[in-house]
C-alpha cells in the first residue's frame, strides 16, 4: 500500500510541475489540410493569442523526430485533425500515440476534428482508414505490435467528443473559427483553474 501510494504521489507532482510550451499542438496530415484548413485554424488561434505548435517540416524522415515528440509532451492541448490520408502516415499515428500517452500520464486536453471522415471510420478502420492499415501491415510484418497499437490509438480517440466537419456547409462555417477557437479558449482557462486549484489544495 505505501509503495502504491508513494508511487501516485509521484505521479501526481510530475503531473502538476509540468511545464507548458505551447497552449495547443496541431495534429495533421499535410497533404489533406495543411494549406486549407489547418492554415485557416492556426491563423484564427494565433489571432486570439493562442500559442500554437505548428509543423512547418514538408519532408519528413522514417521516424518522428525528438524535436515534434517534444511539443506533443509540452503543449497543454493536441487538436488532432482526422482527414482521408491521415492514417496512411506512419509519423502522424506515431504522433498520435504520444498525444494519448500525454492524456493519461499528464492529463493534456484532446480535441478531435473529423475532417471529411466519419468517426467510425476512424474507430473501425475502414475505407481510406483500412486500406491504409492493409499496407501498414504488410510494411511492419515484423512488427505488428506497432500496427496494432497505431488501431488501439484511433479507436480510442474516435470515441472522443469531437467536431465532424462532413460537407462543405460546415467545413465554410467553421473556418471563421468561432465557436472553436472559443472553446479552445475555454478549456485553456479550465485546465490553469483546476491546475491552481491542485496547489492550493482545493478539491
Amino acid at each position: 500500500m505505501a509503495s502504491k501510494g508513494a508511487s501516485s504521489s509521484s505521479s501526481s507532482s510530475s503531473s502538476i510541475t509540468c511545464q507548458w510550451t505551447y497552449d495547443v499542438f496541431l495534429s495533421f496530415r499535410g497533404e489533406d489540410t495543411r494549406n486549407n484548413f489547418i492554415a485557416h485554424l492556426y491563423a484564427a488561434l494565433r489571432q486570439k493569442g493562442i500559442n500554437t505548435y505548428i509543423d512547418n517540416d514538408l519532408e519528413r524522415g522514417e521516424n518522428i523526430s525528438l524535436a515534434l515528440l517534444k511539443a506533443v509532451r509540452e503543449s497543454r492541448i493536441s487538436v488532432i485533425v482526422l482527414s482521408q490520408n491521415y492514417a496512411s502516415s506512419s509519423w502522424c499515428l506515431d504522433e498520435l500515440a504520444t498525444i494519448l500517452e500525454c492524456k493519461e500520464r499528464n492529463g493534456q486536453i484532446v480535441l478531435p476534428v473529423f475532417y471529411n471522415v466519419d468517426p467510425s471510420e476512424v474507430r473501425h478502420q475502414i475505407n481510406s482508414f483500412g486500406k491504409a492499415f492493409a499496407k501498414h501491415e504488410k510494411r511492419f510484418k515484423d512488427d505488428q505490435m506497432k500496427v496494432q497499437r497505431w488501431k488501439t490509438t484511433l479507436t480510442q480517440v474516435a470515441n472522443l467528443s469531437g467536431w465532424n466537419l462532413k460537407n462543405y456547409r460546415d467545413i465554410l462555417s467553421f473556418v471563421y473559427f468561432s465557436v472553436y477557437v472559443r472553446e479552445i479558449g475555454f478549456q485553456i482557462a479550465s485546465a490553469i483553474v483546476k491546475r491552481f486549484q491542485i496547489l492550493i489544495g482545493v478539491k
